[in-house]
């Protein structure tokens, strides 16, 4: 097992809330799981790619969910007009690219991520969930879609982060 059940910081949540009490219970449990996958290892390993061609990484994970939280939660909903933090239009992978085995990328990685992580969730718990921001394209969509849509990005990237993690040091997804 990846780690004890009684060590695991993602029991014991609201269970039975309201329905922004389950969003965002969900939500901390999928954030934690990213967490949970890069735990222990250094900047050599955080930054291991998956296989070739894939940039993707651990690292690039982190890098990448604090670009997806900013995008969403500040660009998008606060209509904050602020740049991205990886991605740009000559490097649109920057997150991934830029995600080099240096403890000082590790170090402003995870607080990039933490900084956007604590903005969102201010942002949830102070504003309607039928608020409505917009897409990429432009498109209507609530704060509860987007609770949504981010349980199911985390979800899906902790899929890539259990294989990336195996791949590493052989510890296994729970």
């Amino acid at each position: 097992m990846f780690l004890d059940f009684t060590a695991d910081p993602r029991e014991g949540g609201t269970s039975l809330g309201d329905e922004r009490a389950t969003l965002a219970e969900f939500l901390r449990r999928q954030r934690l799981t990213l967490e949970l996958k890069c735990d222990g290892l250094d900047p050599s390993q955080l930054a291991r790619r998956a296989v070739e061609p894939s940039t993707m990484s651990l690292l690039g994970l982190v890098r990448h969910m604090a670009e997806v939280e900013r995008t969403w939660f500040r660009r998008r909903f606060a209509s904050q007009d602020l740049p991205k933090r990886y991605q740009s239009e000559t490097e649109p992978d920057g997150d991934f690219d830029g995600a080099v085995a240096d403890q000082a990328v590790v170090d402003e990685a995870y607080a990039a991520w933490r900084e956007e992580i604590a903005f969102a969730e201010q942002f949830a718990r102070e504003t309607d969930l039928g608020f409505v921001g917009h897409d990429g394209e432009g498109n209507p969509i609530s704060l509860r879609e987007l609770l949504v849509h981010m349980i199911e990005e985390y979800a899906r990237h902790n899929g890539h982060a259990d294989l990336l993690r195996e791949r590493i040091d052989g510890r296994i997804g729970q």
